[in-house]
């Protein structure tokens, strides 16, 4: 897919603030609304943009600790990773961790890793009781968890949910 330099400053925009109106963001890159907005409208259609979204600030919510949490699964399937979270004819342990992960709400993000761990997930609770909570009652209890390993976030130094356009080449 080719984005071009108009396009990368469109979603350079949308995503230091998805809540501009369209005749915003075409001001900024110097175009008419109707073309602006076939380019963001193309942009989504394409998947480049998959949706919009409020941040919400974890702290401010009740959920001041942050856990990244390895996971080692007793069995590997077959299977590969880009399956996960998808229904496979035979299920397997890969596949029903993947769908339990899914219905936990304090795994905000999981990722199926290389190396020594199969999955990273980031946990957001409340504080260190609920994360003892769910470890003991959630997830340790899940029959194809062989081992975790837990960190815990001190401070932040950086977060952001946009990605490095400049990286692009056009």
């Amino acid at each position: 897919m080719i984005l071009d330099k108009i396009d990368r400053k469109i979603l350079a925009i949308l995503q230091a603030d998805g809540r501009l109106s369209n005749q915003e963001v075409a001001e900024r890159v110097n175009l008419s609304s109707s073309p602006c907005l076939r380019r963001i409208k193309r942009l989504e259609e394409l998947g480049v943009i998959r949706q919009y979204v409020a941040l919400l600030d974890p702290s401010k919510i009740g959920l001041g600790l942050l856990a990244y949490v390895n996971v080692r699964l007793e069995k590997h399937s077959d299977a590969p990773a880009s399956t996960l979270g998808r229904a496979t004819s035979a299920s397997s342990p890969r596949s029903d961790f993947a769908a339990s992960v899914a219905q936990w709400p304090e795994i905000v993000a999981c990722y199926a890793m290389t190396g020594e761990m199969d999955y990273l997930l980031r946990v957001h609770v409340e504080n260190m009781d609920h994360f003892s909570r769910f470890m003991m009652e959630t997830l340790l209890r899940h029959p194809a968890v062989l081992d975790v390993k837990s960190s815990f976030a001190l401070s932040q130094i950086k977060e952001t949910t946009a990605l490095p356009l400049t990286q692009i080449s056009s």
